[in-house]
């Protein structure tokens, strides 16, 4: 059952939406102001949310804009109810990101026709991306929505390159936004003395270097790839930038990436300054392994140099870590490939 959040100031219009909804088969939460409501929809995110414009204490556009901003909220779609229907209003609700209007008196079937679409919709975006080419091209065919950006998932470039071939360098300029058709691709950081850490190791599905498009600077790690035959595509920067903008779809969706993204990285922060080498290999390769998993595959296959990278110490600690692993029957090791034997004793080691 779908679940809608009705934010209404006036009681008699909010027991209205109230009624018509439930019995037309949702699960309905209700606020009487603003700042209630965008407390309801942080703590309990909803399928949609139908916000009045002018209410106490919070207005609607101030919800939208509180609500836009957060990862788990970012992407439920929007709907505002309002009896202002001057062009301004909408104008202002649509640069903010609203899905649409519907404006009072409304109609029965007028209302329950905008939440079927836009909940509609909605499921589309969060299937379409599939994490292969095609569900690119459909996710950002069904996001954009204009006829300026088509051509953004019919000529892309596409660029294949060899193992351990450089995709970018820190500190190089970025002009595509780059999305991961085959293989695998590590990205690095180097510090002072020449030292390199890997900091993500990305499958296919992965976008690379949306922040530092986003944020128009340079990029602050570098990018290669781990595997022969690894094909990118690379969307160009001011397509990228352009659709991001002026979707909320679009933007909804890297916002949650960015979000993951940190943390991602407050996690392994934190794993590299309090954890023993030996508790930092084991977190390795459970996170190497579920990647894999993703993918359907069963076995990891990584060079040991690029394991003491993520580990962040040195190639022979690792080596005598994974041996003691394998003496232990947390692990087997065939080839130099790895597979995962008991993954619940790796997570729930503790030294």
């Amino acid at each position: 059952m779908k679940k809608i959040l009705v934010i209404e100031d006036n009681q008699e219009v909010r027991e209205i939406l109230e009624e018509v909804l439930e019995l037309s088969g949702y699960e309905v939460t209700t606020a009487e102001d603003g700042a209630i409501g965008a407390k309801k929809a942080i703590e309990s995110t909803p399928d949609l949310i139908i916000c009045d414009v002018m209410m106490p204490k919070l207005d609607g556009f101030g919800v939208l804009n509180i609500l836009s901003r957060k990862p788990e909220t970012a992407d439920v779609p929007f709907v505002f109810l309002t009896a202002k229907a001057e062009k301004d209003d909408f104008r202002r609700g649509m640069n903010l990101g609203a899905d649409d209007y519907i404006t009072k008196p409304f109609y029965k079937d007028e209302l329950l026709q905008v939440i079927e679409t836009r909940l509609k919709k909605s499921e589309r975006l969060k299937k379409m991306f599939d994490g292969t080419e095609t569900g690119l091209s459909r996710f950002m065919d069904e996001a954009k929505g204009y006829e300026d950006l088509k051509k953004l998932s019919v000529d892309k470039k596409t660029k294949t390159f060899k193992s351990k071939e450089v995709i970018f360098f820190e500190e190089d300029h970025p002009k595509y936004l780059y999305f991961i058709k085959e293989g695998k691709v590590k990205l690095t950081k180097t510090n002072e003395y020449g030292k390199e850490f890997i900091i993500s190791i990305l499958d296919q599905g992965a976008f690379i270097g949306y922040t530092a498009l986003i944020a128009e600077e340079n990029y602050s790690y570098g990018a290669t790839s781990m595997t022969e035959g690894t094909e990118l595509s690379m969307i160009p920067k001011t397509d990228f930038l352009q659709l991001l903008l002026k979707n909320r779809d679009v933007s909804a969706r890297l916002i949650k990436m960015l979000a993951n993204n940190v943390i991602d990285k407050e996690e392994q922060l934190l794993n590299l300054a309090y954890s023993s080498v030996r508790k930092r290999v084991a977190n390795a390769i459970i996170a190497l392994n579920e990647q894999q998993q993703k993918s359907g595959e069963t076995q990891i296959s990584i060079l040991r140099d690029d394991l003491a990278r993520i580990v962040g110490t040195a190639k022979e600690s690792v080596i005598r870590m994974l041996a003691e692993f394998k003496e232990d029957g947390y692990i087997s090791i065939k080839g130099g490939v790895i597979t995962v034997l008991d993954a619940e004793r790796l997570k729930a080691m503790n030294c």
